[in-house]
């Protein structure tokens, strides 16, 4: 499971006591989580006012800078077709794994300095985020304008004979050129004529004859169900048409290997922003909901497949005393009939759910 629970709750006498009964609760009987402390600093609270307008935005900016991480991790599977362990390897948040970076988050002072309002740390991060985005457009559109171009060339390649490229089947000596009286025709049968080449389904054959000949012949192939190539010996625009694959494939091959490192990069850039921004959510629902002066323990669960259920009952029992409206709240992971909660569900603690699932393998 690379889902993760970032929760906190206020501190009983010191934060470390919160600590101390969180774990407690969850693995003294029962392993129903690996838990992790999430250090937050000592960031700049504001007003309420700004808090309070600030929850929104950031809700906002983190749906945003998720869908970003998502994408960037997405387009490298997509150049990197696919291959689960290699993408895997590339998806790096500070030159560790994911689960890493998140079980030993540090703030990141100088991209993120806590001198500053948290309104502008949010501002940095939107900034950087939407560069990102902005960049990745680009690029992609660049990078999938060549392959798929390449991809045209090649399919031209292959298939039956009856439509694939004869450019690199045919040859000079196949036909008779620059004849006033005599044209060489291709024909696609199963037996006929001079064969030059054959695929699985049919042979290409060259049929020499007199150029007043040539619509009787192309009636009298269509009754007997031959196909007639269009085709004109040209040894320029073939020449052109193999350049061009040429080129095209250098090309890939040279901005596949700064493209894989852009988006090493920037998957990286993308993903600390997005965690910060869950700490700077945490920071600010805390302080909303338990007050000042700011006194909680902000706490990273990883629960399993299993657990989930249980762990959610426990940590209800653990903190329902915070807020007894929430007891009334149904679970929005629930399915009944006629009730839409489309909301994010509400605990007696403030919660944000962390999913580092973030590749979509077709």
């Amino acid at each position: 499971m690379t889902e993760f629970w970032l929760i906190s709750a206020p501190g009983e006498k010191t934060c470390q006591q919160t600590w101390d009964k969180m774990m407690v609760a969850t693995t003294r009987n029962n392993n129903l989580s690996t838990n992790h402390k999430f250090n937050i600093p000592d960031l700049k609270v504001g007003t309420l006012d700004v808090l309070v307008g600030l929850s929104d935005e950031l809700a906002k900016l983190d749906s945003f800078v998720e869908s970003v991480v998502r994408k960037v991790a997405q387009y490298m599977a997509d150049v990197l077709e696919d291959s689960r362990d290699k993408v895997q390897e590339n998806l790096l948040a500070n030159g560790v794994d994911l689960v890493t970076y998140i079980t030993r988050f540090q703030w990141d002072m100088a991209k993120y300095p806590i001198k500053q309002s948290l309104k502008n740390i949010s501002e940095i991060i939107s900034k950087q985020v939407t560069q990102i985005d902005n960049d990745l457009k680009g690029r992609a559109s660049a990078y999938n304008n060549l392959k798929g171009n390449l991809q045209n060339l090649e399919r031209k390649n292959v298939g039956s004979l009856l439509t694939r490229s004869l450019a690199d089947i045919v040859r000079k000596e196949d036909f008779v050129l620059d004849s006033e009286y005599l044209v060489t025709l291709l024909v696609v049968h199963t037996l006929y004529a001079h064969k030059i080449f054959e695929d699985q389904e049919s042979g290409l054959f060259t049929v020499t004859l007199f150029r007043k000949a040539v619509d009787d012949f192309r009636h009298k192939a269509r009754e007997n169900k031959f196909t007639i190539r269009e085709f004109q010996y040209n040894e320029e625009e073939m020449k052109a048409d193999k350049e061009e694959m040429t080129r095209l494939s250098t090309d890939k091959k040279k901005q596949f290997g700064p493209l894989v490192r852009w988006l090493k990069v920037n998957f990286s850039e993308a993903f600390i922003a997005w965690i910060h921004i869950k700490a700077l959510r945490v920071f600010v629902e805390s302080v909303l909901r338990y007050g000042l002066p700011v006194n909680f323990q902000a706490m990273l669960l990883q629960p399993s497949k299993k657990t989930m259920k249980k762990l959610r009952e426990v940590l209800y029992e653990l903190y329902k005393h915070l807020d007894s409206s929430a007891a009334a709240i149904i679970d929005a992971s629930m399915d009944i009939p006629g009730l839409n909660l489309n909301q994010q569900e509400y605990y007696p603690y403030v919660y944000y759910k962390i999913d580092c699932n973030l590749l979509d393998f077709k």
